[in-house]
């Protein structure tokens, strides 16, 4: 199998490509549309077909992104169904030549956030930012997203490599072990902990001013 990791620098966004060199089948995990030409010279570098573009979670209410992911020429799989998608459950198997990847579903992060578990790998995309995400700086459903990470993703076995989408202080690959004992929302507190730091990320309205 052939893995290769996308950083953006600036963004700090990552995404991922997995590849089976016997069949030459390919998935992509949370690529974007700007990257269109790098992607499609990585796929042509090793003559590999493309079977499935993953996408954990997305911002992309326009579609604009959906639509160039689309030139990628594979089905596009994510939580939510939107139009021109595959939409995924929890428990579905994605083959991958002899292999295949398995989907969670973990909403929290966005309502229909995915995670895809591959050996011993889970692509969690922003799960665990909670607020590194510069799209979504607070969790949309934040009880949610405590059920999919101590309910799902924290009893995985502890050495679980844990590959996100946003880098968070420099460090983009951790270990369900490493999460469970240090992650600054998840360890050590209770559910309404978790819930009142949640919400205090979100930013506070601001009243307008009503004249005279």
């Amino acid at each position: 199998m052939h893995f290769h990791i996308l950083h953006d620098a600036h963004s700090g966004e990552l995404s991922y490509l997995l590849a089976d060199l016997e069949t030459r089948e390919a998935v992509l995990v949370d690529p974007h549309g700007r990257d269109l030409p790098v992607l499609q010279a990585l796929l042509n570098e090793r003559d590999l077909r493309l079977r499935w573009v993953l996408r954990t979670h997305h911002h992309d209410a326009s579609g604009v992104e959906r639509n160039l992911l689309a030139r990628l020429g594979a089905p596009l799989v994510q939580g939510d169904g939107a139009p021109g998608t595959q939409r995924a459950v929890h428990g579905d198997a994605l083959c991958l030549g002899p292999e295949h990847l398995r989907v969670l579903a973990t909403p929290g992060h966005t309502l229909g956030c995915l995670s895809f578990a591959w050996r011993d790998r889970l692509f969690c995309g922003g799960l665990l930012a909670v607020d590194a995400c510069p799209h979504q700086p607070y969790p949309a459903a934040p009880e949610a997203l405590w059920d999919s990470v101590k309910q799902g993703v924290f009893l995985l076995p502890l050495e679980t490599l844990l590959f996100a989408s946003h880098e968070r202080r420099a460090r983009a690959v951790s270990t369900v072990l490493e999460q469970r004992l240090w992650h600054p929302l998840f360890a050590g507190l209770s559910r309404d902990d978790f819930l009142a730091r949640a919400e205090a990320l979100r930013p506070t309205p601001t009243l307008a001013l009503q004249g005279a």
